[in-house]
Order: C-alpha cells, then sequence, then structure tokens
C-alpha cells in the first residue's frame, strides 16, 4: 500500500504537532465517494501528528483505492456483513487491530456495529459521534453531528481537537497516479497514448434518479466518435449492459472498459483528457485526480454531494421543484452535456 506521506503542515488543525508515533485507524463509510472525501482526514491527520502511520479498515472493493492516497500506510481488507452481527468475525477482527498496536480511531459510520471492534481491540483512544447510544464503545464522543450538513463536515471534525471550530476550507483530497502507472496501463489494455483526446464515462450510480439515461450516454458517445474522439466506458460489472450499447452507437473508437477492478478505472481517469458521470464515487475520484469532470446531479445536490475539488462543470435538471428530490437526471438534456464536455476538452 502507499506509504507516501502528505506534506501539509500549515493545515487548520487547532492543536500543537504530536510526537506520538502510534498508529491511527480510520473506520470510514465503505463507498467509493466516501474513501476519497476521507483524503482530506487523512491530510488533517498528518498535519497534526506527522509521525504517525494511517491505515483504513476496507472492502475489497475499496482497497485498491488506497494504493493512489498519499499519506495512508495500509488497508485492512475485512467484508463485514451488513444485517447482522456475526461475533466470531467481530472479535477476530479486534484481535487483528490489537496486533497494530493503534493509539486512535476515527469510527466514522454512526453505527453501534461501527464502533464494537475498536472497543474490543482496547483502542485506547476511540473517536466518534454518539450516532447510536455508543457510551462506552466510544470515549472521545463528540456531538452536533446532525448540525453538520455535509459529510465532509462531519469526517473533518473527527479529525480535528474536540471543541474545535471547523476551518472555511478543508485540505483537498487527492488521488495520485503516476506517469509510469499509466504507461503500463496503455500497454495493457492497447490503447494508443497518442494525441487523440480520450472521454472516460461512468454511467453507474446508486440510488434512483442519480444515473443519466444510459441512451443519453450512447448518443454522447455517437456524437464525440464522429468527431474522432475516443471514449473509455468505466464501471463494475452492474454497468456492462450499458457499455455494450455505448459500444454499439459509437463504434470503434469505444472501448469497455467495465469490470472488478476499480484500479484499473481510476488509472484510466488519470489517463483520460475528460471524464463524464453522474454523483458517483467515479466522480469523487475524477475531481481527485484533476481530471476535467463533468458532473451530471439529479435529485442530489452539488451544494451538499460535490466533491471539494474543482470540476470542469456541475449540471442539473433546469426548473422549478418544491422538493430537490423530485429532479431526475432524464430531464437533463444531451446537447447540455456535449457542450460541456467539448469546452472540457479544450487545452
Amino acid at each position: 500500500m502507499n506509504s507516501n506521506s502528505s506534506s501539509s503542515q500549515n493545515l487548520p488543525c487547532g492543536q500543537p504537532m504530536s510526537a506520538d508515533q502510534s498508529p491511527i485507524l480510520i473506520i470510514p463509510y465503505m463507498w467509493i465517494g466516501d474513501f476519497v472525501r476521507s483524503h482530506s482526514v487523512v491530510r488533517l491527520l498528518k498535519a497534526r501528528w506527522p509521525s504517525r502511520p494511517i491505515d483504513f479498515l476496507t472492502t475489497q472493493l475499496c482497497a485498491p483505492l488506497l494504493d493512489f492516497m498519499p499519506g495512508v500506510r495500509k488497508g485492512i481488507v475485512q467484508d463485514l456483513p451488513r444485517g447482522r452481527l456475526p461475533l466470531g468475525q467481530y472479535w477476530r477482527l479486534a484481535q487483528r487491530f490489537r496486533t497494530e498496536n493503534y493509539g486512535t480511531v476515527l469510527v466514522m459510520p454512526r453505527t453501534w456495529k461501527a464502533a464494537l471492534t475498536p472497543f474490543l481491540a482496547g483502542i485506547p483512544e476511540r473517536t466518534g459521534f454518539a450516532g447510536e447510544a455508543r457510551f462506552g464503545l466510544i470515549n472521545d464522543l463528540r456531538w452536533g453531528e446532525r448540525k453538520l450538513e455535509r459529510m465532509i463536515d462531519c469526517f473533518g471534525a473527527l479529525a480535528l481537537p474536540k471543541g474545535a471550530a471547523l476551518p472555511p476550507d478543508w485540505p483537498l483530497p487527492h488521488v495520485q497516479v503516476s506517469d509510469a502507472e499509466v504507461a503500463d496501463w496503455h500497454r495493457r489494455w492497447s490503447l494508443r497514448s497518442d494525441d487523440r483526446p480520450a472521454v472516460a464515462m461512468a454511467p453507474g450510480a446508486v440510488g434512483p434518479g442519480k444515473a443519466w439515461p444510459p441512451e443519453f450516454y450512447a448518443e454522447l458517445a455517437r456524437r464525440l466518435t464522429a468527431e474522432g474522439i475516443a471514449v473509455w466506458v468505466l464501471g463494475g460489472p452492474n454497468e456492462k449492459a450499458i457499455a455494450t450499447g455505448i459500444v454499439q452507437a459509437g463504434g470503434a473508437l469505444v472501448h469497455d472498459l467495465t469490470g472488478n477492478d476499480l484500479g484499473n478505472a481510476i488509472i484510466a481517469l488519470k489517463a483520460a483528457t475528460a471524464a463524464v458521470t453522474n454523483d458517483s464515487g467515479l466522480m469523487h475520484i475524477a475531481a481527485a485526480i484533476g481530471t476535467p469532470t463533468v458532473a451530471i446531479f439529479g435529485p442530489t445536490s452539488p451544494r451538499l454531494w460535490a466533491p471539494l475539488n474543482p470540476l470542469a462543470a456541475v449540471i442539473e435538471p433546469d426548473g422549478a421543484y418544491a422538493d430537490v428530490k423530485q429532479r431526475n437526471t432524464s430531464a437533463v438534456p444531451v446537447d447540455l452535456v456535449y457542450a460541456a464536455v467539448k469546452t472540457a476538452l479544450k487545452p
């Protein structure tokens, strides 16, 4: 795993640096976008404690992302089941935590189960919000979570000293991909690394109304490939059928790169000239890499859910809505996204 440390020593932290060198464990929400947001927390912690290694509890899905997050030492991979409590699995995970000698853990999910293994492991400082009445499980208990609108505010508050005011700006997440990794990726996929622009499309999304219609992505691909622009379709196995339709619409310049390997998608987003995404984890990765990204929002608000990193364009349904949840990405026309992509492709 990536062992590079952040050099951001002047980030807001509200407390002098400590000589403590005990490792820190972060237990995040197990969604790709939240993992990217958590890199702001890594940078805050590195500003407070430059010498303390930082590890993540992670799932198999999210683990590849940690290889590209500077300042993270390693991930502890464990796919814990939802909806039940296998005590043996939790106990074995607690014993693994114990062998790492963690001095501090940040428990970001507010559930009782998320706080159980750090308690069983005897980690001395267990920081988290009160959540599901986790008295005793969390011994550095924080309040006021429901007053914080954005997830990054909840995450970042746990990395600050208790009672510290939130900074006006959080450090930006950074997903770092080397030129050598990009060159090797081009060779493995037999894709030309010439001057032809390439647009990465990420048509997947979790939640109703968040996914721009597949036929709209297909039409956008048809227009772009007609101009000699390559299109790379990214996503998991669930996006395979969508990718097939986009390939059929765009022809030979469209490449289906969907699959189980998140690391492949991360490098592809670095190699791409621009990206088009829904409000999804790949949107956060593209923005944190620095690839010009056109992000399509529907029932979610970009004010609350857009990446901290700049986006090339944020596109939302036009018109007035009594409730933002009534909005749907199907109301976003292809013409609008096409124009935004062409602008993003300009040098």
